[in-house]
């Protein structure tokens, strides 16, 4: 069983597309669910895929109670989700059925024995905005996550039920998928696939949607912020006593050197970093009780549909 996660939000003119071709290119070939996860959309999507989940038994809708974005609508998805396997894909169709098609013959080959596939692409379509935060995303990745270098994590990507199971133990409201992936598994594929033009509107990504995805990555998967806290109030420290050093030096080869002035700048500067100090590590105890014990729900699930020809 093949499950097919598409995080939908305002997706009125593209969702139907999708779902068609998605049936019309798996057809017999496998058994597959669709789990469309709508993310609060304020145009007609709700509408049109309640119309899929009626022509089709293999289509599933869940409507969230509020705007979660991509990350915690694909929670959604993999907690209800019942396939061996699961693929999470775009509603933009800028990830075609075809390279659907490519990503679950690699991921599913027993000899491969990958926990997850990402797809990687030579020419990627996607505007100025979105390709200069996707380039962030990669070298915040690269420093904070251990991610291999060569590895873009693409949102379109194939895992497995062992990498499903020990995703969505993780309760933390501040999702980012790829790093839980990248902290339970290193048995990581690539396959290369076309990435489409977008047909329809524009990005559902802002900057608001990016500094929050880069804030998770920061404080939910990282305590490197907290230690270069902890690192440059070490270098401040130092730094004083280097002053003090100097100062107590200059005042004793020119004495007409205010006496209040060299006294300042050695308290400043060693209680500045002395400060930085105890707050790092402060914030290396906190960050990581904050990380394992924040309980504000992830997602929240207002209405499901489902074609009750499926139902037993």
């Amino acid at each position: 069983m093949i499950s097919i996660i598409i995080p939908v939000f305002n997706s009125e003119n593209t969702i139907e597309i999708l779902v068609n071709n998605i049936v019309q290119t798996l057809g017999e070939n496998y058994k597959f669910e669709i789990i469309l996860i709508n993310d609060s959309s304020k145009d007609n999507t709700e509408e049109k895929c309640k119309k899929l989940v009626e022509k089709y038994t293999s289509v599933v809708l869940y409507s969230l109670s509020k705007n979660v974005g991509e990350h915690n609508s694909v929670m959604a998805g993999l907690n209800k989700c019942t396939g061996d396997y699961a693929v999470i894909m775009d509603d933009d169709l800028q990830h075609s059925v075809d390279s659907l098609l490519e990503l679950i013959k690699f991921g599913i080959k027993e000899k491969n024995n990958f926990d997850v596939v990402y797809t990687y692409f030579d020419n990627m379509k996607y505007n100025f905005f979105r390709n200069l935060g996707r380039k962030f995303n990669n070298f915040i990745a690269n420093l904070l996550l251990d991610k291999p270098k060569s590895l873009y994590l693409s949102s379109f990507k194939l895992i497995n039920r062992f990498l499903i199971t020990e995703i969505i133990k993780y309760r933390s409201p501040f999702t980012y998928i790829d790093g839980i992936i990248l902290g339970i598994t290193n048995k990581i594929g690539r396959v290369k696939v076309v990435h489409d033009q977008r047909s329809y509107g524009k990005s559902g990504y802002n900057i608001r949607k990016l500094l929050q995805v880069w804030s998770s990555m920061f404080t939910g998967f990282s305590v490197v912020p907290l230690r270069l806290s902890l690192i440059l109030g070490s270098m401040l420290s130092i730094l004083g006593f280097i002053f003090a050093l100097l100062t107590f030096i200059e005042r004793i080869i020119d004495n007409t050197v205010p006496s209040g002035y060299a006294t300042l700048i050695i308290v400043v500067t060693i209680f500045s970093g002395a400060i930085l100090i105890a707050v790092g590590l402060l914030g290396e105890y906190v960050g990581r009780i904050f990380i394992s014990l924040n309980k504000k729900p992830q997602f929240i699930i207002r209405n499901s549909w489902t074609n009750k020809k499926n139902t037993k």
